[in-house]
């Protein structure tokens, strides 16, 4: 196992300079010159100019890029044009944020999505199954800003159960966080009964079943190990969607994470807030897919041996 996650380190570190390749490319070949964001249209030529020369913005891109990769390195990743504060101190909360609201999300994606496809593909061809798949296409095909707003005016303003916006409490979370894990739990759902499914009908299932096991055993320690794979992935994939950002339910429900920071900050066109966000959006994904490749060797030792 120690040969196979040094292995994929250092498999990370291409992905890691090709991110700051991606981030480095938007701050200089963005459209609008920074100089100018960064002092206003009415900076005299020669200001600008000045302004250029003291961020080291006229030499050549070698030289930026290398001292784009100390700074990183030393944990500096700029000044927002907006605010005149260090990036990452107004990416903190934003991120801390986005990080509540995307283990809340997760978690109840799991809790939805997991326990559906398992009833689903153990009853399959049954009216559980057919009610729990149209109910998981419904939950696909609805947009999100849709059950976003639905779950605003039933719980927050007719029954009043939890707040309508901001972060103010572990009941903040509840609807932003649902909004998203509906549609995800959905998607999670159907492919967890697809590879349930394939795996019911191996004949070690039908072995253990004959054995007398009970049917819990046979349905979750035999045949869900072996159908993870398809389901971690997908886990994988929702996790790097939930931690770059729910553009939808945090506008919505006006939550305070790094999606819709990013969001206004492309509207106020300050690209060093821009910048850093896509490359700790493209870094949490990096590490994420890590996280899932190490759980394929977890669950799969052949994986590791291949």
């Amino acid at each position: 196992m120690l040969t196979y996650t040094i292995r994929r380190l250092l498999q990370l570190v291409p992905v890691l300079l090709g991110i700051t390749v991606l981030a480095f490319a938007i701050f200089h070949f963005g459209p609008g010159d920074p100089i100018v964001m960064l002092l206003g249209e009415q900076a005299s030529p020669a200001v600008v100019q000045a302004e250029r020369a003291r961020l080291g913005l006229d030499q050549p891109l070698y030289v930026q890029y290398g001292r784009f990769i100390g700074n990183i390195m030393q944990g500096d990743l700029g000044i927002s044009y907006r605010s005149r504060q260090p990036v990452l101190e107004v990416i903190a909360p934003a991120l801390r944020a986005t990080m509540h609201l995307a283990g809340v999300t997760m978690l109840l994606t799991v809790l939805i999505g997991i326990p559906v496809g398992i009833l689903a593909a153990t009853n399959r061809g049954r009216l559980l199954d057919q009610f729990s798949m149209s109910v998981t296409m419904l939950g696909i095909s609805a947009p999100a800003f849709f059950v976003g707003i639905v779950l605003l005016y039933v719980f927050a303003y007719q029954f009043r159960w939890f707040p309508s916006s901001g972060a103010r409490g572990w009941t903040s979370v509840v609807l932003p966080s649902l909004t998203i894990a509906l549609h995800f739990g959905a998607m999670l759902a159907r492919m967890t009964r697809s590879a349930m499914l394939e795996v019911l009908g191996e004949d070690y299932i039908r072995t253990a079943r004959a054995k007398g096991l009970a049917p819990s055993r046979v349905e979750y320690k035999h045949a869900l190990r072996n159908a993870a794979l398809p389901v971690v992935t997908l886990l994988g994939l929702q996790a790097g969607h939930i931690l770059g950002g729910a553009v939808i339910a945090e506008t919505i429900f006006a939550w305070p994470g790094l999606g819709r920071l990013l969001l206004n900050a492309i509207l106020w066109r300050d690209a060093p807030l821009v910048q850093a966000g896509v490359l700790i959006i493209a870094f949490m994904f990096s590490v994420v897919t890590l996280l899932v490749d190490l759980l394929y060797g977890l669950l799969n030792p052949a994986i590791r041996y291949r």
